[in-house]
């Protein structure tokens, strides 16, 4: 199995539009072959960061979820609204 967790950082006047924007790629995530858990977390203690915690059956789900028209669609929105960090796990 595959988790990703991705951090994003973000400006107070980006946070609704990002929020939003990470909501539908959960939404439409959560749906792809391969998907264990994916969800979008808000933290307790910074407002200007956000994580999206995915996990995945293997690495060809995982490629395939980043070939998704949904992928290619809103990452790169969410990337214009915050900046990305990720740490990836194998277990």
């Amino acid at each position: 199995m595959i988790r990703l967790n991705v951090f994003i950082q973000t400006e107070k006047e980006n946070r609704p539009a990002l929020v939003a924007t990470a909501k539908e790629l959960v939404a439409c995530s959560q749906k792809d072959e391969g998907c264990v858990a994916y969800d979008l977390f808000e933290s307790a203690t910074r407002p200007d960061v956000l994580m999206i915690c995915e996990t995945w059956t293997n690495e060809e789900a995982l490629a395939a979820h980043e070939k998704a028209t949904h992928f290619v669609t809103l990452v790169p929105k969410i990337q214009e609204l915050g900046t990305m960090k990720i740490e990836k796990f194998l277990f």
